[in-house]
């Protein structure tokens, strides 16, 4: 098959860690062709949907991970598979995208449906599962976040579209910073904040599952550092081998039709002791990782489901 990558820039990615590139590694060892692209690339001309980039070779090693074909333009018409993977922000250019690559089906596949990953944004989809979440509020208005932490006490203050852990506050329950706080996000964005009840559990992990068209492989557990409350990789947290649950399963089983139903092959959420707080969508991570500690083929799991789905639209 023909395989485009839209995704951030290739050359600065920890080929040990990045899901991105273990998907293209098995594209090619699976004998498709890859071409490689950049978000600000994607373009709408006069009915076609095209990307300026270059074709790409993988390799495990260290600085010469990617060889990459001259720059041109190709007709996204002509791939049988895009993959949606740059990272958020979850911004009205990421969004934009999303509208783009809509056009190319049925045709061609992108993964994951960009119509339901512009409507399933990781923080917003969970509210669909109220009795899955640990207690959550949406607001832009600091008298309802005032509120929501007089009822719980301890409370999560987030971006509603960050990624990567950036930007997230443990607020005690008598903490004085959180109209600072509110003044500073409201100073800079016009988006609304997520708040949610802090789950104590977390200092035991941050679960990330992984989901292939709706059905959990396998999960990690990410340990947050010494002193931190976030666990996120990206500001130093561990990865640690972790057997899912009797409630992970449940989680799963309950969300996992949906996701399945709506085009989303590739899913990770996160889940704190009993309780799911994000269902990841834009661009997942953890393949890796959950290779490393279960000896599986994940992303392999993952091209046969993407293969499975072309394979029925014949």
């Amino acid at each position: 098959m023909k395989v485009a990558f839209q995704m951030d820039p290739i050359g600065p990615i920890d080929i040990k860690a990045d899901s991105t590139f273990r998907l293209a590694e098995e594209a090619q060892a699976r004998g498709h062709e890859l071409f490689y692209y950049t978000p600000e690339n994607l373009a709408y001309d006069q009915g076609h949907i095209t990307a300026r980039g270059q074709s790409l070779s993988v390799q495990r090693e260290h600085g010469a991970h990617a060889t990459l074909g001259d720059m041109r333009t190709v007709d996204l018409a002509d791939f049988d598979v895009v993959w949606l993977r740059q990272d958020p922000p979850f911004d009205m250019f990421y969004i934009t995208t999303t509208h783009l690559l809509d056009r190319l089906a049925p045709g061609t596949l992108v993964v994951n449906d960009p119509f339901w990953v512009r409507n399933f944004p990781e923080k917003l989809l969970v509210l669909d599962f109220p009795d899955l979440t640990p207690p959550t509020a949406v607001a832009r208005d600091l008298a309802t976040i005032r509120a929501f932490r007089d009822r719980h006490g301890d409370i999560i203050l987030k971006p509603l579209y960050g990624n990567g852990g950036a930007g997230v506050f443990l607020l005690k329950g008598g903490d004085s910073n959180l109209s600072s706080l509110h003044e500073m996000f409201t100073g800079f964005s016009r988006e609304p904040l997520i708040v949610q009840k802090f789950l104590p559990d977390v200092s035991k992990g941050d679960k990330r599952v992984i989901l292939v068209d709706g059905v959990a492989v396998g999960a990690i557990n990410r340990v947050p550092a010494e002193g931190e409350t976030r666990s996120n990789m990206h500001v130093g947290g561990r990865a640690e081998k972790v057997e899912m649950t009797d409630r992970d399963h449940e989680i799963c089983s309950r969300i996992g039709p949906l996701l399945r139903e709506k085009g989303q092959i590739f899913v990770g959420i996160d889940v704190i002791g009993d309780y799911l707080t994000e269902i990841n969508v834009t661009s997942p991570t953890g393949i890796q990782e959950l290779e490393r500690f279960d000896g599986g083929n994940i992303a392999g799991a993952i091209w046969d489901a993407i293969e499975a789905r072309i394979a029925a639209a014949a």
